[in-house]
């Protein structure tokens, strides 16, 4: 199974050292990131861009207001392990990584991560051993593999020195890493052990499966129902041949496991709009992937010359909305149905 490791240059300052060192290791890493099927994916605190933390609820909650900080949630939640590079300041980490490190809550837990320190006297490991700290905290494994570089020693004209002892250090901790990210997958990957769930096909839905499909709406919509405090939600009190009626006007796609129908989700083309509905998991099959692999799916569907997706959920849905805005979701002005709100995102051209 492939991995994502994110490669984090923390330091922000002009003339920072820290693009230099991950290119470095990079390219120190090519080998044995395509031997192991790894793909380091940068991700330069300058360029990312997070103001100081300006979140109004706790990052614990994951209810993010701001556009800057979804995306931050998107990249680090895809990453099956990290790499820190970091300076020293003052005996400490950059304020930058520390600022990063605050943004964000459970996209952090059980991931494993390596630090790559630099700096004069000390190689960075003041600030390395500050920011382990912090990470430790926030549930990460700090795999003890840490690379220090010292400047006057192993930099020249803002360069790293090629060095064979360096490169060999750095692969085996990428080797290390990947291993036990492999390892603490099912912490951090909460779909981990569901692989038949994983590989089961995404099809279309016929019209046998609407008795199956009113069973799984109805079982879904009850916690909606009692977060919206109403029950009159369609999915809940409509019938089997409405269920039918709907296959016909819908396009409806459905997952099985073992044989049960445990997820769907339907699509259709409304003007420039490729309008989804109906997005469901069995109750005992969620937090496994299988809704955001559905609501992907749907997307991939949309016709040419469809600009947009758009959706409706309850008003007081906010697991529902949550998942949506970590999609790239935004919430809409556009009139929606008394108790509901309207979510579009941009699709590519």
């Amino acid at each position: 199974m492939s991995k994502t490791i994110l490669l984090v240059i923390a330091s922000t300052r002009p003339g920072r050292l820290g693009p230099a060192v991950a290119q470095w290791f990079a390219g120190a890493t090519a080998e044995v990131a395509a031997e192991l099927g790894v793909r380091l994916e940068v991700a330069d605190l300058a360029e990312v861009g997070l103001p100081f933390l300006d979140e109004p609820e706790h990052p614990s909650s994951g209810n993010y207001v701001h556009e800057h900080t979804r995306s931050w949630s998107r990249r680090v939640a895809a990453a099956d392990a990290l790499v820190f590079v970091t300076s020293e300041y003052n005996y400490a980490m950059p304020a930058t990584l520390k600022n990063a490190f605050d943004y964000l809550y459970a996209e952090w837990a059980w991931k494993p991560c390596l630090f790559i320190g630099y700096g004069n006297t000390s190689a960075g490991t003041r600030g390395v051993q500050m920011a382990r700290g912090v990470a430790a905290s926030l549930r990460m494994l700090p795999i003890g593999s840490d690379i220090f570089l010292r400047i006057a020693d192993d930099l020249q004209d803002g360069v790293v020195i090629n060095s064979e002892r360096l490169a060999v250090r750095a692969g085996d901790a990428l080797r290390q890493l990947s291993r036990v990210a492999g390892v603490l997958r099912p912490l951090y990957r909460e779909d981990t052990g569901t692989s038949a769930l994983e590989s089961a096909a995404i099809v279309p839905a016929v019209l046998g499966d609407a008795a199956e499909l009113l069973v799984l709406q109805r079982c879904c919509w009850v916690d909606e129902a009692i977060a919206n405090s109403r029950l009159d939600l369609p999915a809940l009190v409509e019938s089997e041949a409405e269920v039918v009626a709907g296959l016909r006007t819908w396009s409806t796609w459905c997952v099985r496991s073992a044989g049960r129908l445990v997820g769907s989700v339907r699509a259709r083309r409304e003007g420039d709009s490729w309008e989804i509905g109906r997005l469901m998991v069995a109750p005992d099959q969620r937090h496994t992937g299988l809704g955001r692999r559905l609501l992907a799916f749907a997307e991939a569907q949309a016709p040419y010359g469809v600009t947009a997706a758009g959706l409706f959920t309850g008003e007081h849905s906010d697991r529902n909305i949550q998942l949506y805005q970590k999609a790239g979701y935004t919430l809409s002005t556009e009139p929606a149905p008394a108790g509901a709100v309207r979510l579009t995102k941009p699709l590519a051209a």
